[in-house]
């Protein structure tokens, strides 16, 4: 089984802000969340033999705390999406183009200087299809928008239903895998704040 999950709780998380590759450590609310998300992971006989992490230390640190001992492969293509000069923009009074492509992500191109959905898709489904030969509980640490790039990507008949849908931190999803085949993502965690 493949379990992605969010990164726990930043600071930036918690002011609201676009925190997209700015290098923020969890908070303590954060680390807690990703304490409790190994934990029901244990409860639930999950046993990691992979562990991979976007390259932001928020994400390596969540890897850590929920698979505590295993190494954790760092990964470019599970970064967050590139936001360019929006990077640190306060979600509650964002420009205008950040609003028109927040209200319908599936028509509205990202504004110039930020990274198009399509490549996030591309890098991330590249990533996960590597994934297929692995033996054994698969964990993957990453972000909102790169974590939604990869359930698009699984489910291309959700026709863009998954950048809309809100990913909390340590949001968990599960993803079978025979060996050969990734099956369709199934909600595990409920999500977080």
């Amino acid at each position: 089984m493949i379990y992605v999950m969010r990164h726990g709780q930043t600071q930036l998380n918690r002011a609201h802000a676009l925190q997209g590759r700015s290098n923020q450590p969890l908070n303590e609310a954060g680390e807690e969340q990703a304490r409790t998300a190994g934990a029901m992971l244990a409860q639930r006989g999950v046993k990691f033999a992979h562990v991979f992490s976007s390259p932001l230390q928020r994400a390596v640190q969540t890897a850590q705390l929920v698979a505590p001992g295993v190494p954790v492969a760092v990964d470019e293509r599970l970064i967050e999406m590139d936001y360019g000069p929006y990077e640190g923009t306060d979600l509650r009074n964002p420009a205008p183009e950040i609003i028109e492509f927040f209200s319908d992500f599936v028509h509205n191109p990202a504004p110039a200087g930020m990274e198009q959905l399509s490549s996030v898709v591309a890098r991330t489904g590249a990533f996960i299809e590597e994934l297929k030969g692995l033996d054994g509980d698969v964990l993957v640490s990453t972000h909102a928008i790169a974590m939604k790039g990869i359930l698009e990507y699984l489910t291309p008949s959700s026709k863009g239903r998954y950048w809309s849908t809100y990913l909390g931190n340590c949001a968990i999803y599960a993803i079978t895998c025979d060996g050969k085949t990734l099956g369709v993502p199934q909600q595990l965690a409920p999500d977080g704040e």
